[in-house]
């Protein structure tokens, strides 16, 4: 499975998340799992409705989230990472 990070998920992973090691684990760890089977029930993995209909989310802790989108059958792109409400 190919995993792309977008500039955007980049810049918030830099800026929200970088600086609490607690968290780098978290995500670190959900990353992986998402990397191992993207449909496994922890993930929380879902899609969005409206504009964004063509985007799905998946959950890092209670309140972070991670937005992606699926570009092939093996290969995603993680467009962004931050609370619920910054992301949505």
């Amino acid at each position: 499975m190919k995993i792309e990070l977008h500039p955007d998920f980049k810049k918030s992973y830099k800026n929200r998340i970088s600086s609490n090691p607690k968290l780098i684990a978290k995500t670190t760890n959900r990353i992986n799992l998402f990397k191992k089977n993207p449909q496994n029930s922890i993930l929380k993995d879902h899609s969005l409705k409206g504009s964004k209909k063509n985007i799905r989310s998946f959950s890092v802790t209670g309140d972070i989230r991670i937005i992606y989108i699926k570009v092939s059958k093996d290969h995603f792109l993680l467009l962004d990472i931050d609370t619920h409400n910054q992301v949505y």
